[in-house]
């Protein structure tokens, strides 16, 4: 989940200090899902893929937002159809990278009966083992399946075929959502 998109030279960067625009749309966040990043204005891509590299659920928000906050939005986001009946919002396993260890998201996964296969950051092992006992047990991390992230990694490398978001021409962010939809759902015919 999440690799960082800057923005194309055209792609006006936010108003600042004003209240609610005339003319932008409904929904639209008051950023436009553009902030300042080490690289300069960008957009985050929050992403979750199914295991044949194929986009299911996805969130943006600025350059300079956190990873973790973004979480719960692209799970609650995650609808995949069956034949009959209701979609599925359950997976049975969910790896994720670094960025995602913590433990308000290992307990979100928990309370839903969701497998998290994330691994810990070398800060928070050293925390852990520095309170001794009261740190308790190290979260469980399986290598193997973790190797299967790369789903994710070779699902933004399909969409970012498409130049248009890969440079974020748009100043709107339902514009490139739709743009990112149409892209998820080119991707999605052709598996």
């Amino acid at each position: 989940m999440g690799p960082v998109r800057r923005l194309h030279d055209r792609a006006s960067s936010p108003a600042r200090g004003r209240g609610p625009q005339k003319g932008v749309p409904v929904g639209e966040p008051a950023d436009h899902a553009i902030g300042r990043s080490r690289g300069g204005l960008t957009t985050k891509i929050h992403l979750a893929a199914d295991a044949r590299c194929r986009p299911l659920a996805f969130v943006f928000t600025a350059g300079q937002a956190g990873d973790a906050p973004a979480f719960t939005d692209v799970m609650a986001r995650l609808r995949v159809p069956r034949r009959r009946g209701r979609p599925r919002t359950r997976p049975d396993v969910v790896l994720a990278d670094k960025a995602y260890s913590s433990r308000a998201i290992r307990n979100h996964l928990r309370k839903r009966g969701i497998r998290a296969v994330i691994p810990v950051p070398a800060d928070q092992r050293g925390h852990r083992l520095r309170r001794g006992s009261r740190g308790g047990r190290p979260p469980v991390f399986d290598r193997a399946i973790y190797k299967q992230r790369n789903a994710v990694e070779r699902c933004i490398n399909r969409l970012k075929q498409w130049r248009g978001l890969a440079m974020r021409t748009d100043k709107l962010a339902i514009a490139y959502q739709a743009a990112f939809h149409l892209a998820a759902i080119l991707i999605w015919a052709r598996r």
